[in-house]
């Protein structure tokens, strides 16, 4: 198989089992929507139909509204279809932290370009929501909650594992998020997995509250790739 293959493969195979603390709840994307499974492959076929090695890119879990609905990281549907020339008939989502990602794709060459040379993922690759005081579930983060980290923290480390068995180069990874950097330094302490971790500003946080500022943190992604 390859790349892309092994991605839809593990992806198809996605399943958390253990248990959540009280208003938590896990969304797999692959189960929730049909056409999720159909986009995601085209995807996967269209930039990863290959064996290159590629760096990997670690955000910290899928949003509702970006993986949580096209099964690809940090994509939204309107990014989706823009940027990678894949259409969603059966939803319509923006999402923060994808308008950033891929403007920074862009500056890097485009979606091509970009995905040649790099694979993005989550040690914990299923989006995970938090039942808010109004009764309305939201977007929740692996490290919300300290009970929920250590329900969940062996799944994310199989799942990097998983994730470095399509083929990743491990002598350095990309963290996106200070946060989500400090909690996997202590599982890479433990499991040595990567030889170096290099991290970046969140996307989410640079469009949210530095947006004027974006070209600068374009640039610093791009210096940490090599591309400037």
């Amino acid at each position: 198989m390859n790349f892309g293959e092994k991605v839809v493969v593990f992806n198809q195979n996605l399943k958390y089992h253990g248990k959540l603390p009280k208003d938590f709840q896990v969304m797999n994307p692959f189960l929730d929507n049909p056409e999720t499974l159909l986009v995601m492959k085209q995807f996967y076929d269209k930039f990863y139909g290959d064996n290159r090695s590629r760096k990997f890119v670690i955000g910290i879990n899928p949003s509702r509204h970006g993986a949580g609905v096209t099964g690809v990281p940090f994509t939204d549907t309107k990014r989706l279809e823009s940027a990678c020339g894949i259409r969603m008939e059966s939803a319509r989502t923006h999402e923060v932290s994808s308008v950033f990602l891929y403007e920074m794709i862009e500056a890097y060459g485009g979606a091509t370009a970009f995905y040649k040379d790099f694979y993005i993922n989550s040690p914990f690759p299923l989006a995970i929501t938090r039942k808010g005081k109004n009764g309305i579930y939201v977007n929740a983060n692996y490290y919300d909650d300290k009970e929920l980290f250590t329900a969940v923290e062996d799944f994310m480390v199989e799942s990097l594992i998983k994730h470095i068995s399509l083929g990743l180069d491990t002598s350095e990874v990309f963290v996106l998020g200070v946060k989500n950097a400090a909690f996997l330094k202590k599982i890479n302490d433990r499991e040595k997995l990567f030889d170096q971790m290099t991290v970046l500003e969140h996307p989410r946080y640079i469009q949210q509250y530095k947006s004027k500022e974006k070209e600068f943190y374009i640039d610093k992604y791009l210096l940490a790739f090599n591309q400037k």
